[in-house]
């Protein structure tokens, strides 16, 4: 996005009104998009706030499947025959 409008970094964390650390911290995937800065980006350039979210929940899931087989979890057994579903 910065790049297709020809701004800097801090040029556009001005434009929503976010410091340019925390649009940084986002563009460069060391903090996750908050729903506030993803509103104040809909507000600012018109990217919806709800596409914007699920692109990050999409990039959660994404990274957290690539962590499966890290994520240790003994699966529940019933002795009273309990069925989920």
């Amino acid at each position: 996005m910065i790049e297709a409008l020809n701004l800097t970094v801090t040029e556009a964390a001005t434009v929503p009104g976010v410091t340019r650390p925390a649009l940084s911290a986002v563009l460069n995937e060391r903090a996750r998009l908050s729903p506030e800065i993803a509103l104040r980006v809909e507000k600012a350039f018109g990217v919806s706030m709800d596409t914007l979210m699920r692109m990050q929940n999409s990039y959660d899931i994404a990274k957290t499947r690539m962590r499966a087989g890290e994520i240790k979890v003994s699966s529940f057994e019933s002795a009273g025959g309990f069925s989920a579903g």
